[in-house]
């Protein structure tokens, strides 16, 4: 197998890599390489919202804000470690900093104030925003400071197994044009993204798969594996319908069988003005949220109700006004008919009150061909963003030595977060893994030795991917893929389904168990096709066995309703549900037979010494400082 070496290597091209590998190179880190299966896919750089949030300590007006503030604030949802908090916080102003100066467009005011709002879980204004496609502008604004430093960059590559021997990474396997390469290494930063691939119904971007499983197979601990958000999107063009485009007040409607349409949300017999006070608030409560199924997340099992117990389509209408929308504006809810009355938008239909508000958002469809005055927009209750993940330390170094993780891949959240955490948290972390590696000392720069266990877990690929080239398997790796991610769809989404769940973690199980002799190539799909499925099936296993254990820990709480059978579908609204203990946090780890969740105590905020001399000669000690 052919071999390149390196000190550092980062996998991964979204905001989170190429800022981790423009730190270390800043930091003077040498011999590293940026490894990414395509650098124009995944979710940082084709995925957005009606105005993608950055979330980040306030530094403007009157509206008074601290480091511990708003460590707090993260710190509030649960089930989140304490020094993660804090580092978040105390980062976010530096790492928002730079995206400015790098040319992210986030709006001042004419005297330079970063002005901000507030999102969801946001007790202050914090969040900003420089558009629908924020992430991507940062995606590109960091790709082109890397490039100016003609940083080495391995495009096409697909990291498709970890070389661990005794907790320590000693190495990446990555299939490229067909063949496996061994990328040999000190240390790796990874920033694969979220597991989007276990899902079939899902507002990821089709580029957008993920690659946790074999990190948490080669022995990573996963963190809050359960905790996900689900959301109303369209279907058609992937995007979450979040912000303007609910305060806007769109009709719902769906169709049946015989093409009548339906205003389902009033068949009820709530009050209108409860109704539509629910819609406007999915602007802010975007997320499905277990709390609100008598507000706002009724709306999502409204739909749900729709799409999957009638077999409707469901569509949001933004060409005309609900029937039961109020003549007198002042009969919405108090909340809305501020917001649409200080945007000046109390006219006109949905389609003109969003083109008043934010061109942007009605400008995002035109480009992908749907118009939103002449079509409606088919949706679902879609995953978007996972809010576990790897487990790691307050320098994002996971439970394998010299493995960091960053961004969404990285398990610093739990059932709540403030909307626009994750962008800071991509900049955060990458930041500090790139800093933690600088300041390591004494180390060989660039591993030339391969040991007798590397070379065991060199042959132990060979051995399966000599499986994969014989062709002999029963079954289509693509028709299991799909297969599983429909079933997950089905019992593992923001309705959890526990027997109907058990049995899908017995089949994937036996799947992974035979996979290598099981799973049969497509001739039209490249080799590494073979993996990523096989990546998917290892991620939905460790995910399902942390659904599992905290369904009959809690039940029902956060981000998701837990029923025990099918029978309960009718009567959702009914589900008990349960508040957590916010000072634990599942832990996920494997073992000979799967995965195994347990709960640990999370860490609280620590209380630090900020005597600034103290500070000082720590941080001089830090860095290596000879006197």
């Amino acid at each position: 197998m052919k071999t390149l070496v390196y000190d550092t290597l980062v996998v991964g091209s979204g905001c989170a890599g190429f800022n981790a590998i423009d730190w270390l190179t800043d930091l003077g880190v040498t011999e590293v390489a940026l490894v990414t299966e395509g650098v124009k896919k995944g979710t940082s750089r084709n995925t957005g919202s009606d105005k993608q949030t950055y979330y980040k300590l306030s530094i403007a007006g009157n509206d008074s804000d601290s480091v511990l503030s708003m460590a707090n604030t993260l710190n509030a949802g649960g089930e989140v470690d304490g020094p993660l908090a804090l580092v978040e916080a105390s980062c976010s102003s530096l790492c928002f900093m730079k995206l400015v100066l790098l040319g992210v467009d986030f709006p001042t005011d004419r005297y330079g104030q970063f002005v901000g709002y507030k999102t969801d879980h946001d007790p202050k204004q914090r969040a900003t925003s420089a558009g629908p496609l924020t992430s991507r502008y940062m995606t590109e604004a960091l790709e082109a400071k890397v490039q100016s430093k003609g940083i080495p960059i391995l495009d096409g590559y697909q990291v498709v197994r970890l070389v661990v021997e005794e907790g320590k990474l000693r190495g990446l396997i990555a299939m490229y044009g067909g063949e496996p390469v061994y990328l040999k290494c000190n240390q790796a930063i990874w920033c694969t993204g979220g597991p989007s691939g276990i899902y079939r119904d899902v507002v990821y971007p089709e580029s957008q798969r993920g690659m946790s499983g074999i990190v948490l197979s080669a022995g990573a601990e996963g963190n809050n594996l359960q905790h996900w958000q689900y959301g109303i999107a369209s279907t058609k063009f992937r995007w979450n319908l979040s912000g303007t485009y609910q305060q806007v007040l769109p009709r719902y409607i769906s169709i049946d069988a015989e093409g009548e349409e339906h205003e389902f949300l009033f068949e009820d017999g709530q009050e209108p003005s409860t109704v539509l006070s629910n819609i406007f608030l999915k602007g802010y409560q975007w997320p499905f949220d277990s709390r609100k199924i008598k507000g706002s997340s009724s709306i999502d099992l409204a739909v749900y109700k729709e799409r999957v117990l009638k077999g409707r389509h469901v569509f949001l209408d933004f060409k005309h006004n609900s029937a039961y929308l109020p003549s007198d504006w002042t009969a919405l809810g108090e909340e809305a008919f501020a917001y649409l009355k200080n945007s000046k938008a109390l006219f006109g239909t949905p389609y003109e009150r969003l083109e008043h508000m934010n061109p942007l958002a009605v400008q995002l469809y035109k480009e992908h061909g749907i118009y939103l005055d002449t079509q409606m927009l088919e949706i679902d209750v879609c995953a978007q963003h996972h809010n576990g993940g790897l487990l790691v330390d307050a320098n994002w170094q996971s439970t394998i030595q010299n493995l960091y993780a960053a961004g969404e891949v990285a398990g610093t959240f739990g059932p709540y977060r403030p909307g626009g955490t994750a962008l800071n948290s991509t900049q955060v972390g990458s930041m500090r893994a790139a800093q933690h590696i600088a300041e390591k000392q004494n180390r060989e720069v660039a591993p030339r030795t391969v040991t007798e266990g590397e070379l065991a877990s060199l042959k132990d690929f060979e051995n399966d991917f000599s499986l994969v080239l014989k062709g002999q398997g029963t079954s289509s790796c693509i028709a299991l893929g799909s297969y599983f991610q429909k079933r997950m769809s089905e019992v593992a989404s923001f309705i959890r389904v526990q027997d109907e769940a058990e049995k899908l973690l017995q089949e994937l199980s036996s799947a992974i168990g035979s996979y290598f002799e099981m799973a049969r190539l497509p001739k039209e799909y490249g080799k590494e096709y073979i993996f990523s499925v096989y990546d998917q099936l290892l991620s939905s296993q460790a995910i399902l066995e942390s659904m599992l254990v905290s369904a009959k820990t809690y039940g029902t709480y956060g981000s998701a309703l837990s029923i025990h059978s099918s029978t309960e579908l009718s009567r959702i609204e009914e589900v008990h549900k349960s508040e957590p203990n916010a000072f634990l946090h599942l832990v996920t780890v494997k073992t000979e037979l799967g995965f195994s969740s347990t709960w640990r105590p999370v860490q609280p905020i620590p209380q630090e010494d900020t005597w600034f001399e103290n500070v000082w000669a720590e941080h001089r000690r830090r860095k290596g400082a000879k006197i």
